[in-house]
């Protein structure tokens, strides 16, 4: 179980300096696509620095997820992981509440999962 802990918090690392990417890199291209229906195609232009910010603060959360793996205290570590699980799963669920109920199935349910696994040790 603790091999698969850390593989689902690499990869959900990974998906939010995906984020990170869409949301500070390729806001008006890609992130345009990505989040199609969530806002109106006008507005990605003048929301860009917007998003420049919150792709930081998913940088912040991927920092800190990855970081965890490198702990070798397994109980800091646990900690830490939780700490920032946490926190993705409490963003995912209030973005499924005010913006699209998708990203509580992107977001906060591969965090839900992932911190029921590291409880199961």
């Amino acid at each position: 179980m603790e091999t698969l802990g850390k593989i689902l918090i690499g990869l959900i690392a990974l998906e939010h300096i995906y984020i990170l990417y869409l949301e500070m890199f390729a806001w008006e291209t890609k992130g345009k696509e990505t989040f199609k229906g969530s806002l109106a195609p006008e507005l990605f232009g003048p929301t860009k620095t917007l998003a420049a910010n919150q792709g930081l603060y998913n940088g912040f959360l991927a920092a800190g997820l990855i970081w965890t793996l490198f702990i070798e205290d397994p109980n800091w570590s646990f900690y830490i992981a939780v700490f920032f699980l946490t926190c993705v799963m409490v963003a995912g669920i209030y973005g499924a509440s005010t913006a699209s109920k998708k990203i509580f199935f992107v977001q906060a349910l591969p965090a839900i999962v992932a911190l029921v696994v590291l409880h199961v040790r």
